[in-house]
């Protein structure tokens, strides 16, 4: 079955507001988001940038949901760069980076035999890593969430995304060597 891609902007947020009127308003804001298709509702996310960990990562989230007969929720988070305003010491702000990454997975994607076998889709994200999976996985209610382990002195200095995922993540992770 061929993938779907949904987009969603680098820069949404959630707004945590008291007030009864602004409420309403964040009610109307979710409501207008694309909902999530109820085919992959208790589905496999699965984190995927392309690297050979996450490739063996959605290989196993290819056998796990096809074993489950549920679909899979293929993420591709796009990158975001930190930049700090020094003269004012503001806070830092993040820029977002175009990414035309997702694109070419998605082609990749499209054309692989090996997901023919189970009902996917493509959801691009903007952000940090470990939340948007988190995010999704709420979404779609998944029953899992798959990633790759880092290898690497990135991942020894600030902390590896699998590991983060699994201290905060709300439902099972499977981190795939």
């Amino acid at each position: 079955m061929a993938g779907h891609e949904f987009s969603e902007p680098a820069d949404r947020k959630r707004k945590r507001l008291a007030d009864p009127a602004s409420a309403a308003e964040l009610r109307a804001v979710e409501q207008t988001r694309l909902p999530c298709d109820p085919a992959f509702r208790h589905g496999v996310v699965v984190g995927f940038d392309g690297s050979t960990s996450s490739e063996r990562a959605l290989a196993y989230a290819i056998g796990m949901a096809r074993r489950s007969g549920s679909g899979l929720i293929i993420v591709h988070v796009a990158n975001r760069l930190p930049t700090t305003v020094w003269a004012g010491c503001e806070p830092p702000v993040f820029v977002d980076v175009p990414d035309h990454r997702t694109e070419v997975l998605g082609l990749e994607l499209a054309c692989a035999d090996y997901l023919a076998e189970v009902p996917w889709i493509l959801v691009e994200r903007g952000g940090d890593i470990c939340h948007e999976l988190e995010e999704v996985g709420r979404e779609y209610s998944a029953d899992a969430i798959v990633v790759g382990s880092t290898h690497g002195i990135v991942g020894r200095i600030f902390g590896s995304v699998a590991g983060r995922l699994a201290k905060r993540a709300q439902r099972p992770v499977v981190v795939i060597p």
